[in-house]
């Protein structure tokens, strides 16, 4: 496995007395064993095909071949779509420097470009800016009915009749959504199957946010180049332990899920994750959607917070370690270690840092992802630490199944549904009823 987890510096017994009391996580392990037996069913009955999809490979040839029809000919390629029809796919693509600060914009062509939030402004300037003759589309709605997305491509297919490519309609785009019901409808398929859009199915059994192990999230990584299949075999990795019926401290999402159980039970209700790269940072937004989404819900759940180190140490660092003690820290960091510019000895003594001499900014950056943590557990902060030392598909594919496997397992311990999300479509259905002025 590429994912070591460590939680001694949780606990009220190595930290003081802002820890975990060891009491009140036993409590809630024993709340996640029985989620864990429960998930052990939901594996054997193939209630949730999510538990399986690790294994699975079929379907990864249909998406090569979709990824292939967006690359052809094309200079960018742009994804519609908005939550878990965006942000595993996004996380993912930060392996290839997709919205990394100073380097996105180097990326090799085709240009890859997510339009999950619908900003007027940004929407039109892209579409203004963009070389729409040599632009692909991929357009993800798992019911068909998001109206973010239907917006997106009613906008997309005007811009190409406009320019005259209305007959290339069916080759410049590609359709992700539920197949048809009988006598259901798929807003999706109804505006773009006429146009002879060229749909993939999404898994009628995996919802949104847990979506990015689908070819939902696979098919942004594929137009990427990034191996698929390893993506699939990390996250196998993470539920091993589910499969083979290992102890349930040999499980490290059932800790995870202990972890955050517990720190909630004990007025813990605020969890932050700080990861320590770049290439981490669609994965923290990712997470507070699965965790948010999934656990929001009678009265229960505790507020995520993603933060990305070095640079929200500055932002943020000082309210973890002076302010309320109400919150449970994850700590994610990488082998970094030599890596990157190395230091000159000559200038670093010139910047008064002589001891910077010879070192690397790697070496600069795991020195401080250590620190934060002990820092935060010197001042009784509970934290947990996530190390992995090569950030690749596997190691990606593996942290992802990770966390939905804990939010799983923390929903069933709480007593709620985490795969539903009724507040969320109260709000949609009031603002479809707003926009048509009622």
């Amino acid at each position: 496995m590429a994912l070591v987890q460590s939680v001694d510096l949780t606990f009220a017994s190595e930290i003081g007395s802002g820890g975990l009391l060891q009491a009140g996580y036993d409590a809630a392990l024993a709340l996640v064993e029985k989620a864990v037996v429960r998930l052990h069913e939901d594996d054997k009955s193939g209630r949730l095909p999510l538990l399986s999809l690790p294994a699975v490979t079929a379907d990864l040839a249909a998406v090569e071949d979709a990824a292939s029809r967006l690359r052809k000919d094309a200079t960018d390629v742009v994804f519609l779509g908005t939550g878990g029809s965006s942000l595993g796919g996004q996380a993912l693509a930060q392996l290839r420097d997709y919205a990394i600060p100073g380097l996105g914009r180097f990326q090799e062509k085709p240009r890859i470009h997510f339009l999950d939030n619908l900003d007027p402004v940004t929407f039109g300037r892209v579409l203004q800016s963009l070389p729409i003759a040599t632009t692909r589309f991929a357009a993800i709605s798992k019911s068909g009915g998001t109206g973010e997305t239907l917006m997106q491509c009613i906008a997309v297919m005007t811009l190409l009749e406009k320019s005259g490519l209305k007959g290339r309609i069916g080759e410049m785009i590609v359709g992700l959504s539920e197949p048809r019901r009988a006598g259901g409808k798929n807003a999706l398929r109804d505006l773009l199957e006429p146009e002879g859009v060229h749909f993939l199915e999404h898994h009628t059994g995996v919802g949104g946010r847990y979506s990015v192990l689908t070819n939902v999230g696979l098919l942004p990584a594929a137009v990427l180049g990034l191996d698929i299949a390893a993506i699939r075999k990390g996250a196998a990795d993470a539920i091993e332990p589910l499969k083979a019926g290992k102890p349930i401290n040999e499980f490290p999402a059932a800790i995870g899920a202990a972890l955050g159980v517990a720190a909630a039970q004990q007025q813990k209700n605020i969890t932050v994750i700080m990861a320590y790269s770049d290439r981490f940072e669609r994965f923290t937004r990712w997470w507070v959607q699965l965790w948010a989404e999934s656990l929001g819900k009678d009265g229960k759940g505790t507020q995520p917070v993603a933060a990305i180190g070095p640079v929200d140490q500055h932002s943020q660092l000082q309210l973890y370690l002076a302010g309320p003690a109400d919150k449970l820290f994850t700590v994610i960091t990488t082998g970094v270690a030599g890596k990157g510019p190395e230091m000159d000895a000559a200038l670093s003594a010139r910047a008064g840092e002589p001891g910077f001499a010879g070192k690397h900014i790697g070496d600069l950056v795991a020195a401080q992802g250590r620190a934060t943590a002990d820092t935060l557990a010197k001042n009784s902060r509970p934290t947990r630490r996530i190390h992995i030392e090569t950030l690749d598909e596997h190691a990606l594919g593996e942290l992802l199944m990770h966390f939905m496997l804990e939010t799983i397992l923390a929903g069933y311990a709480f007593g709620v549904d985490p795969f539903d999300q009724p507040a969320v479509e109260e709000g949609k259905i009031l603002a479809k009823r707003y926009l048509s002025g009622k």
